[in-house]
């Protein structure tokens, strides 16, 4: 006799007792293609150059307004060099709606202050502000690169990158030495390490004459030989500060990917990766790459901005079609990371509704924090279509929750999303260590948020 256990009961099941040895090849080489995209994506302008390089590989052309859309066209179209769109015309109007997949590609940082540089004691610094939500510990004593861009005057943009490459130097930020720290280390985490004391060291060596700054007037002198700025240059730069650490596979079983960014990096490669495959689909495709997205999505390029709306409008009046009535029959899925569940820490979660490593995508019906605030809440229908289409598919997928009801939570794009009228849910990789400096997630999930999108690209 048949246990009623199997039929009627919901029980999840490892991912590697689901798929073959083929699927576990594939997502493999799925997974080396990742590693080498994050390793050279270290902030949201290079996420988005690498990605129009693929594209174009890819046969994307650029967008150009006012462009006659055919059945099969791959085009993109750059926001500030900071967020992408990208699309691949389907072959029913645009009246019938289209598939989005957006994820973001910012992730927590370390801006430099507009007037960063100074010295003290003969040591030289940059002051920096923190961007997005981070623990101020864990970037201490850890190594740092610097990445951006500063622009000139004149308007002349002057790319930045130190420390990315072997023999460049890289950077610090101290911490007091155990045998001194006995008031440190009284504090609470949250005050142990302030942010106005997250400043970078970087260099010791005097200028060989007698002013002042001597070490600072030094350092200057090696930025300006390398990029020709002056200090007020800075006034008008974009640089950050991010881990020097290089993307690699953790463990002896090599199942799992270390490295800064996956939040939210490993998902829009995901999606980028599905668009770049998808050959003539039945609905047009859409891949947002968004920038903001750990500030709360505001400014020009985040997804609260027209920017979106206005790429849309376009596609949609060389279809003579009015972008509201294709939105109200589009689907977006919001390609956002979720917090894994850590045998470590499990009185945060409640272990029966979170994500685990190796389980698949994870499917967050809602977000948001406590009493769901600040979420889009998909509907039952929502989830149902998720549910049928994965399984046609073969994607392995869990249900996730953010952890306990009244520990915290978090947010994605998906509210602004759905305040365009689009019916959008949640669903990405689950992470270990999610916004520290080095992050982990499993490789057969990454594999499965790809050919999850894959499969909402593919549907008719």
């Amino acid at each position: 006799m048949d246990d009623p256990r199997k039929n009627l009961f919901y029980e999840p099941k490892n991912g590697y007792d689901r798929i073959s040895r083929e699927e576990h090849i594939a997502a493999e080489d799925y997974c080396r293609g990742y590693m080498e995209y994050l390793n050279d994506s270290r902030t949201e302008r290079e996420a988005v150059v690498n990605a129009i390089k693929l594209a174009r590989e890819k046969g994307f052309v650029e967008y150009v307004p006012g462009m006659a859309l055919t059945p099969g066209m791959k085009l993109y179209s750059c926001n500030r060099g900071k967020a992408l769109m990208l699309a691949v015309i389907g072959q029913r109007s645009l009246a019938d709606g289209v598939v989005i997949a957006g994820a973001h590609v910012d992730a927590p940082r370390l801006d430099l202050k507009q007037i960063p540089m100074y010295e003290s004691d003969e040591l030289c610094y940059f002051r920096t502000h923190y961007y997005g939500g981070i623990k101020k510990y864990q970037w201490v004593t850890i190594p740092l690169e610097l990445h951006g861009v500063v622009v000139l005057k004149s308007g002349e943009t002057v790319d930045v990158r130190i420390g990315r490459e072997p023999g460049e130097p890289r950077f610090v930020i101290t911490d007091l030495l155990p045998h001194l720290a006995k008031d440190q280390m009284k504090k609470p985490m949250t005050e142990a390490i302030t942010g106005e004391a997250l400043n970078i060291l970087i260099g010791s060596v005097p200028y060989d004459d007698d002013g002042k700054d001597r070490v600072k007037l030094a350092v200057m002198s090696i930025l300006n030989d390398m990029y020709g700025i002056g200090e007020e240059d800075f006034l008008s730069a974009e640089l950050t500060a991010v881990p020097a650490f290089d993307v690699c596979e953790v463990g002896l079983d090599r199942s799992l990917i270390g490295g800064y960014g996956h939040d939210d990096r490993v998902c829009a490669y995901a999606e980028l990766k599905a668009i770049l495959d998808v050959e003539n689909p039945v609905r047009t495709c859409v891949c947002i790459l968004a920038d903001k997205e750990e500030t709360g999505s505001d400014g020009v390029s985040g997804m609260q901005s027209r920017a979106f709306d206005t790429f849309m409008e376009d596609l949609c009046a060389s279809q003579n079609v009015e972008v509201r009535r294709c939105f109200e029959k589009s689907f977006c899925l919001s390609a956002d990371v979720t917090a894994a569940f850590d045998p470590l820490y499990p009185e945060v979660s409640e272990k029966r509704s979170e994500s685990k490593l190796n389980y698949g995508m994870g499917i967050c019906k809602f977000t948001g924090a406590r009493g769901k605030s600040g979420t889009s809440d998909a509907s039952a229908e929502v989830v149902a279509y998720l549910r049928r289409l994965f399984d046609k598919a073969g994607v392995v997928w869990q249900l996730s929750e953010m952890g306990k009801v009244d520990q915290g939570g978090g947010g994605t794009i998906a509210l602004y999303m759905a305040n365009r009228n689009i019916d959008t849910i949640d669903a990405g990789v689950p992470v270990l260590s999610m916004h520290a400096p080095f992050e982990l997630v499993a490789k057969l999930d990454c594999y499965m948020t790809y050919k999850g999108v894959l499969a909402a690209y593919s549907d008719d």
